[in-house]
């Protein structure tokens, strides 16, 4: 399980938080697909649902079997959860981390209620959301509500890439979920991208020289 330190060590400061929201993306580094990001609010003053997440931990621990397990008790027993999504194109169009940003805004957007603090997985701030924020290194095996987020994240834009596979059954989305396996870029290399892989990224612009 991860931990709620990070969370606790909040709520003890001198300004009184009682929404925080922890975010984390999935997909920042897949070849085809969007970049998902979400966002999730934990019941903090309640320790019987806090309970029921127990077994929530860092999305890259848990096999896919375990995600999808955890995915339906994150949606019920958090306080508040939502999420964002930034297409292939548009990560083209304004890059990678920009569009990361732009799909952890969407997500910090729907939350209801509205969060006043955010815990942000790695290096990524949200400069232009006035909203007191903490970056934080491998947050998703620090803090329990990245942790969800990672889950619901990662199991959005893996349902996401299945659904794609049967659209272009040539790559196997469905096996690696758009990230660059020998076996996708072999795909791209026989078959060419399609229009959702990610055509500004290494791999592809140079099957496009």
């Amino acid at each position: 399980m991860a931990h709620l330190l990070i969370e606790t060590a909040v709520t003890h400061t001198p300004t009184v938080y009682s929404h925080i929201a922890g975010l984390d993306e999935a997909g920042r580094g897949a070849l085809a697909g969007p970049v998902v990001a979400a966002a999730v609010i934990l019941p903090l003053d309640d320790p019987d649902s806090l309970f029921q997440l127990e077994e929530v931990n860092d999305s890259k621990q848990l096999t896919a079997k375990q995600r999808e397990a955890l995915y339906p008790v994150i949606t019920e027993y958090v306080l508040a959860f939502a999420v964002g999504a930034v297409p292939a194109q548009a990560i083209d169009l304004i890059g990678i981390i920009p569009a990361t940003k732009q799909a952890m805004r969407t997500a910090v957007a729907q939350l209801s209620p509205a969060p006043d603090y955010l815990l942000i997985d790695g290096r990524i701030r949200l400069t232009t959301l006035n909203i007191p924020q903490q970056a934080i290194i491998r947050g998703d095996s620090q803090s329990l509500s990245i942790a969800a987020a990672s889950i619901i994240a990662k199991v959005i834009r893996d349902r996401l890439m299945v659904a794609l596979d049967s659209q272009y059954p040539q790559y196997g989305f469905a096996q690696h979920k758009g990230y660059g396996t020998e076996m996708h870029r072999q795909a791209i290399a026989e078959f060419g991208p399609c229009p959702r892989h990610r055509y500004s990224f290494a791999p592809i612009r140079q099957t496009l020289v």
